[in-house]
């Protein structure tokens, strides 16, 4: 019975996985979707160090926020 219940819970986190990244890479993706995709990254202990050559470093340096002090006034 444990086993049918791990490759249940396996079946359904893989399902999940594919489902998140198909409405990742659509073009109609929404904010509360976006947000489903990175809690389950953060849930499953996915993150990532902004660099200068990936697109959350990217991202960090299109910011309008020049020193740490800016961004938590």
């Amino acid at each position: 019975m444990a086993k049918d219940l791990t490759e249940l819970l396996d079946d359904l986190h893989k399902g999940l996985a594919e489902k998140l990244r198909e409405r990742l890479n659509s073009d109609e993706i929404t904010a509360a979707e976006l947000n489903v995709v990175r809690q389950f990254l953060k849930d499953n202990g996915i993150d990532s160090v902004p660099t200068d050559d990936n697109p959350l470093g990217r991202l960090v340096a299109d910011l309008p926020f020049t020193t740490s002090s800016e961004i938590s006034n």
